[in-house]
């Protein structure tokens, strides 16, 4: 005995087809027990398997313990494994942006590196260089390469 009549993805079937169709006991025990552990959701079991959202409920209120007749989910929590995908995804996009950073960063040094051999002035500020009070009252130092 199966334990799903299999629903034809990206076509809805009609009602007919719907009457027609049986999920097992354990199926539907398996669903739930999904459902309890927040691998999937209320909304994702009826739009995969073509089911009204009150069958599922009437599912839950039949066979989960963690569950009480009257009450309704309001607000689904995503799954550890949605939430685990999301942060992957996060970080990689992350890792993207500070990779385009890098190489901009990378960019502008050597430019600066060949702006300073083309005009023979230091353009970065070095530690190591001397700094010259001036005779101007700028109240400015400059720097002396």
């Amino acid at each position: 005995m199966k334990d799903m009549v299999t629903v034809k993805h990206g076509k809805k079937s009609t009602a007919n087809e719907r009457q027609n169709r049986y999920f097992s006991e354990d199926f539907k025990r398996k669903k739930v027990d999904e459902i309890d552990k927040n691998i999937t959701s209320i909304a994702e079991v009826c739009r995969e398997y073509e089911v009204s959202s009150a069958a599922v409920y009437k599912w839950i209120y039949k066979f989960s313990g963690m569950r009480k007749r009257g009450v309704k989910q309001v607000v689904e929590a995503k799954s550890d494994t949605r939430k685990i995908a999301a942060l992957k995804e996060q970080i990689k996009e992350l890792e993207r942006a500070v990779g385009q950073k890098q190489i901009k960063i990378d960019l502008l040094e050597k430019t600066i590196e060949l702006a300073e051999e083309e005009y023979g002035v230091a353009i970065k500020k070095n530690s190591s260089t001397q700094r010259f009070t001036g005779f101007g009252t700028t109240g400015k130092d400059t720097i002396i390469p």
